[in-house]
């Protein structure tokens, strides 16, 4: 037997082809970005916040950005041309500002699901906002103080049909 919920965790898929030429609606990307900032954090101190951009040049530069740490050839997009982009950022001085923000991903994630949107996560925020480049986000973003980049997820109405489902791994829950 299921619900909602699980069912929701178990259909949603990394999206790498995205439809590029069809925006979000606003009102959904406020609506993902507002389930990511309801994920649970370490003693309730909810310092981690989400970055949303949708600026084409912005993204752009991101990609480039993200590309040349990631050593690929340039020209590759490690946004998969999605025209969306939530980064989760934390204060630096938390010390489980990785763990709060992995969970804020996975909350974006699953709201994003639930309202047939794609998407995939995608590392290198922290590498970007150790960057000129991430600091001059941080300035435009109205952001002071010392952050650091958890992830990004990339957001899009997918091109494809989603994978099938793989099984999951056995051996992977042990009850004592």
């Amino acid at each position: 037997m299921t619900n909602p919920v699980i069912e929701n965790m178990h259909t949603r898929h990394s999206v790498r082809q995205f439809d590029s030429a069809r925006p979000i609606a606003p009102e959904d990307l406020k609506t993902i970005a507002d389930a990511g900032i309801w994920a649970p954090s370490g003693k309730n101190r909810q310092m981690c916040s989400v970055i949303v951009i949708t600026d084409k040049g912005l993204l752009k530069e991101l990609s480039e950005l993200n590309c040349k740490i990631g050593g690929w050839n340039s020209g590759f997009d490690p946004f998969y041309g999605a025209p969306a982009v939530m980064i989760a950022i934390s204060r630096k001085d938390v010390p489980t500002a990785v763990y709060d923000g992995s969970v804020m991903l996975e909350n974006i994630m699953l709201a994003a699901n639930s309202l047939g949107i794609g998407s995939c996560w995608i590392h290198r925020a922290k590498e970007e906002f150790e960057t000129p480049f991430g600091q001059r986000i941080l300035k435009k973003a109205g952001l002071d103080g010392e952050w650091v980049g958890i992830g990004h997820v990339a957001l899009g109405y997918a091109k494809a049909p989603a994978p099938q489902e793989r099984p999951r791994l056995p051996g992977r829950i042990v009850m004592l």
